[in-house]
């Protein structure tokens, strides 16, 4: 029954600990300060998106996204090692759908990580340690 409650869920935060492969915590080759760049960028660029905060110390990024779906997303970005930085989401939606707004931001988070993808070596997500 899980699966039925999973679908209504108005938020998604990746980890290394997240069951589903594609919400893991995502690490690329690279240092903090050229991922945090290219991932400001990349939401600066997004019209459907506007960047509200950011915090380089910290490591987050606060964006509001208008469209498809109205909903509030931070990126974390930590580095791990000298050229390793991993890369996590935390998304929510307060907009109630009938089919359930998990798929939709479960797709928002997977379409935000192939964008990185294209801009940084992936180097892995990690399995349930």
């Amino acid at each position: 029954m899980a699966n039925i409650f999973t679908r209504f869920k108005k938020q998604i935060e990746t980890s290394d600990r997240n069951t589903e492969n594609s919400l893991k915590t995502h690490y690329y080759k690279g240092t903090f300060n050229q991922v945090f760049q290219s991932v400001e960028k990349l939401f600066h660029d997004d019209a459907d998106c506007r960047v509200t905060t950011v915090s380089k110390e910290h490591g987050e990024i606060a964006v509001e996204i208008n469209k498809p779906v109205p909903c509030f997303l931070i990126v974390t970005i930590v580095s791990v090692k000298p050229m390793e930085t991993a890369v996590d989401f935390h998304i929510s939606s307060e907009r109630f759908s009938l089919l359930g707004m998990y798929p939709q931001l479960k797709k928002r988070i997977e379409s935000y990580y192939e964008k990185i993808n294209r801009l940084h070596n992936l180097l892995e997500t990690r399995k349930n340690s």
